[in-house]
């Protein structure tokens, strides 16, 4: 019994450090100004500590995961961890060809029919949503 005790009171520690590690982490600042390729890099290698040729890899290694899930054959969906962004690919269907009226002139006109297409969206998840809110 004595030795079950203990197992909890060891666990509930564990538990205290974590939230102690969570409330420690800093505030992210806004950034005010467009970034390009080149100072996204540099400024992850700065946070990270790793090497620019090393962020570079991971980003391109990043892009060429979301190619192959965006592909014809792929998942068709890929959700970017700890950022809050999913990118699908959605299928719109063919539409038929059809009148419609213009809506300077009151002309009518004929729309052409289109084919079925694929296109690629990108959805802001909850947790980005409530970042940009708040």
């Amino acid at each position: 019994m004595a030795a079950k005790k203990v197992a909890k009171k060891k666990v509930a520690k564990k538990k205290t450090a974590k939230k102690a590690a969570v409330k420690a982490a800093p505030a992210v600042k806004a950034i005010s100004t467009k970034m390009t390729k080149t100072q996204i890099i540099a400024s992850l290698a700065e946070t990270t500590g790793l090497t620019k040729k090393e962020i570079a890899a991971v980003m391109s290694g990043l892009g060429d995961l979301v190619t192959a899930h965006i592909k014809k054959r792929g998942s068709g969906e890929f959700t970017i961890p700890e950022t809050g962004v999913k990118i699908r690919r959605v299928v719109k269907p063919a539409r038929k060809a059809r009148m419609g009226r213009n809506p300077a002139t009151g002309e009518e006109i004929k729309i052409p029919a289109k084919k079925a297409s694929t296109a690629v969206k990108c959805v802001a998840l909850k947790a980005l949503k409530e970042t940009v809110n708040s």
